[in-house]
């Protein structure tokens, strides 16, 4: 597994789980076309190609080039790259039949392809062209920052993702991955200083 600098994004649950399997680094999904209405989600891939920099890795198909196309008018180029898979003919094992086109989608893919994808896109990756990142929080400091496994850790991270602004339909799992791009530990405990204060 390789960890990369950039977050990325990607349609669906199932081009998240291929992808996830050999990359680290947060993958957030489109929830297909249901981006295009999402204008926290939007916000969210915004921030994190300001903070860190996001690769777009979409499906081949029309309907990925049509969410690869808005993303591009929607987000600073400069801090978009564009991974684009091959097409490769056939179906998904999970599908019963091909898609309208004929093609395999992002999660029909094999590791390989898809860190080669990566680095033709010019992914920051760790070892090879870019530094050892701090090392990430971790489920156990949530829990120890109140945030997971306890009565009110459901409202302590909703006053955390008010605060920075973030989705509320954010899970815990997510907002872990999305604290990770968006603030250090230190910054996590001033914030949770500030919001006990009030």
């Amino acid at each position: 597994m390789i960890r990369v600098g950039e977050a990325i994004v990607v349609e669906g649950r199932y081009d998240k789980a291929a992808l996830s399997t050999v990359v680290d680094t947060v993958i957030l999904e489109t929830n297909g076309f249901g981006i295009f209405s999402d204008r926290e989600k939007l916000d969210l891939l915004r921030r994190l190609a300001e903070k860190r920099g996001l690769i777009v890795l979409t499906d081949s198909d029309g309907g990925g080039l049509l969410i690869r196309s808005f993303l591009k008018s929607a987000i600073d180029p400069a801090l978009v790259k564009h991974a684009y898979i091959p097409d490769v003919p056939g179906k998904e094992r999970r599908k019963s039949r091909p898609g309208k086109e004929g093609k395999l989608g992002v999660e029909g893919m094999s590791g390989e392809v898809l860190l080669t994808c990566l680095r033709r896109a010019g992914a920051t990756i760790e070892g090879e062209n870019a530094p050892p990142r701090e090392k990430p929080m971790t489920k156990a400091e949530l829990y120890a920052l109140g945030l997971s496994g306890r009565p009110d850790s459901a409202v302590r991270r909703a006053r955390v993702k008010r605060a920075l602004d973030l989705p509320e339909n954010l899970t815990a799992n997510a907002l872990l991955d999305v604290l990770n791009v968006l603030v250090t530990r230190e910054e996590l405990i001033k914030l949770l200083d500030s919001i006990e204060e009030i």
